[in-house]
């Protein structure tokens, strides 16, 4: 997305505000705010939130009771707040006190939980990647702009000063014109092994954690933590931690619509265990801009014990007078000319989500801009369900970016969107 400069400038001194600034006067400043799935990353930022002084938590819902009652215990010990602990999350959008709400749930209920709570009128931060598939990605767009509420999604770079600075630099022309950006994910994760069906545990409604999914049984590989390795409720490492990455990437080389082309090659090379997304991924995706062609590429080796480029998840951009190179967990970027002469290195911290926290506040009470909303978000997340199609298919896909659909492949065009049961969030 171009940005103007100053008004880039401004943005960035906002994030780099302390949340524990926006001080409330009095409760009716405070934003009542409730929880749902304080999970790993929920709980990151329930003990993040618990900082700021201008939020009442009026509610903590997760299917699994033992979870929402420890993440409400939580809250209470730091706050000295004693939420409503629910199961359902129908029991928050119906409360007309909540006026916001933070999604941290498995990724397919993000797009149905985001809806209807926008539907609610509630506004919304939800994690990262936003939707299951493109579709949802859509239908979240539309429910935000017909119910005219702020609708953030968690993609913590868009409000971290290094991250923003560097975006600045490749905007001032720092080497040239952008042609190329390729981003990487190269770590080593987890073997799950091959675990047999299963009651789920006495704290868990499955049935309510499952939603508008199609029934399956349970595995013990689904909750607490790994669901998202399945087709059923997540997108693969490419969704968890490569959206991240490709949100930056392509912010840094400025494209604001899909792709025309995509092509991808995904295989598990190293895992022998039930996950269904692939441990190893590569996919490239051209735009066609003005006239004028540029590339994006995206790396995955989920079995990697080394870094590449000094970042185990890194991003790059090539100019036409120069590089840059760098990664969001480390915070720094360096910027390279001509003949890899350094020109100039930017230090600065991991993603900061307390600056995320706040330019969402910010931008409930004064109409502030948003700095990852979900129409910023909705073409990184598609990279990656394109991404994943392409492989899936094994085809080099022509895409329409105004219509959202492939050109003559059945088999691809029937992964834009999912099956769901009958049921009360179905889409």
């Amino acid at each position: 997305m171009n940005t103007p400069r100053r008004q880039f400038v401004r943005t960035s001194l906002a994030a780099l505000a302390s949340p524990t600034l926006l001080k409330a006067e009095n409760k009716a400043d405070r934003i009542n705010l409730a929880f749902i799935g304080p999970g790993g990353m929920g709980t990151n930022h329930i003990k993040t939130m618990c900082k700021r002084t201008d939020v009442t938590f009026s509610h903590v819902c997760d299917a699994d009771s033992k979870r929402a009652e420890t993440a409400a215990k939580t809250i209470q010990e730091l706050t000295g707040q004693t939420p409503k602990v629910v199961t359902d999350m129908r029991r928050v959008f119906e409360d007309k006190a909540v006026q916001a709400v933070l999604m941290a749930t498995p990724d397919h209920w993000h797009a149905p939980g985001a809806i209807m709570a926008a539907n609610a009128g509630k506004h919304v931060y939800v994690e990262k990647p936003c939707s299951h598939n493109l579709r949802e990605g859509r239908l979240m767009i539309e429910a935000a702009a017909k119910n005219k509420v702020c609708m953030q999604v968690g993609t913590q770079s868009r409000s971290t000063a290094a991250c923003m600075q560097v975006i600045e630099k490749l905007r001032s022309g720092i080497i040239g014109d952008i042609l190329v950006t390729k981003t990487w994910n190269s770590q080593l994760r987890k073997n799950h092994g091959h675990q047999p069906d299963s009651e789920p545990p006495p704290e868990l409604d499955y049935d309510l954690w499952l939603g508008p999914v199609p029934k399956v049984p349970f595995k013990s590989t689904y909750h607490p933590a790994h669901w998202r390795w399945f087709h059923h409720f997540g997108a693969g490492d490419f969704g968890n931690d490569g959206v991240h990455d490709i949100d930056i990437a392509r912010w840094g080389l400025g494209v604001d619509q899909h792709p025309n082309r995509i092509i991808g090659q995904g295989s598990k090379l190293f895992f022998d265990d039930d996950q269904e997304w692939p441990d190893t991924l590569y996919c490239a995706f051209e735009y066609d801009i003005a006239g004028k062609t540029k590339q994006l590429i995206y790396e995955q080796r989920d079995w990697s014990p080394y870094v590449q480029e000094g970042h185990e998840n890194g991003c790059a951009w090539y100019g036409t007078k120069g590089m840059v190179i760098g990664g969001k967990a480390k915070g720094t970027w360096e910027i390279y000319g001509e003949k890899n002469k350094l020109i100039e290195k930017i230090t600065g911290t991991g993603p900061d989500l307390a600056a995320h926290h706040a330019n969402f506040f910010d931008a409930i009470r004064t109409s502030a801009k948003l700095n990852a909303d979900i129409t910023i978000n909705h073409l990184s997340t598609a990279l990656c369900h394109l991404g994943n199609i392409a492989a899936r298919t094994r085809s080099a896909l022509v895409f329409d970016p105004a219509k959202e659909q492939f050109a003559g492949n059945v088999d691809a065009s029937k992964l834009l969107k999912r099956d769901y049961r009958d049921h009360w969030a179905a889409l």
